[in-house]
């Protein structure tokens, strides 16, 4: 099957309607432990007139092994990145919605930290619907698009940046719990994750509220 590469068409002309684009897209939103992860990766009009990274895709679409220098090929290439996180045990208190909400902002709140304006700036969001406008503390303007990590460069680029970022923390979690294997799953629900939390029970790191025993096997 052959694999297109994300365009800027969408960008570019959004960008003829706000000053900047903040690009957001979330990873780990499905994993059993571990926390969800909200890339952001900011683009203006001078940017997305650059060639789009080489090899830059989908983090679903770029293997393990590629993913870290696409990313930073990504992160170099737009005009700030960042990522915003939520525990597990947030995820535990305030449901995977209202988790997904709080990443996206606090990936907002990042690029904010490194100088970048929400005035005048549209949020690209991956997906059909606006979880974070009802839990970030200032008004933004946020434009869901389905697949947009698929077909728009700049929310590939938060896509892939945040993959990195979250393979990377699951990799140091499984330091201290080898026997889930997160290092190989990142925290989802594979044949040998859910056999070790049977054996095991639940490290402090799972979602605790989940019904995890029962999930079906992703990998």
């Amino acid at each position: 099957m052959t694999v297109v590469a994300p365009k800027l068409t969408l960008e570019r002309r959004l960008l003829g309607e706000c000053d900047l684009i903040i690009s957001l897209d979330e990873v780990g939103r499905g994993a059993l432990a571990g926390p969800v992860a909200v890339g952001a990766a900011v683009m203006d009009a001078a940017g997305a007139r650059r060639r789009v990274p080489e090899g830059l895709r989908d983090s679903k679409l770029v293997t393990e092994r590629r993913r870290p220098e696409v990313a930073a090929r990504a992160a170099s290439w737009v005009q700030a990145s960042g990522v915003g996180w939520v525990s597990a045990a947030e995820v535990d208190e305030v449901g995977i919605m209202r988790a997904l909400g709080l990443a996206a902002s606090r990936a907002v709140l990042s690029v904010v930290e490194q100088g970048v304006s929400t005035a005048g700036a549209l949020v690209l969001l991956d997906g059909n619907h606006d979880y974070v406008s009802a839990v970030h503390p200032a008004p933004l303007r946020v434009r869901p698009v389905i697949k947009a990590d698929r077909d728009c460069a700049s929310v590939s680029a938060a896509s892939v940046i945040a993959k990195v970022a979250r393979d990377a923390y699951m990799g140091d979690l499984h330091e201290g719990h080898p026997d889930y294997q997160w290092n190989r799953n990142k925290g989802y629900a594979s044949l040998e994750h859910r056999d070790a939390i049977r054996s095991l029970g639940l490290s402090p790191h799972h979602r605790s509220s989940w019904a995890i025993a029962d999930v079906p096997t992703l990998f």
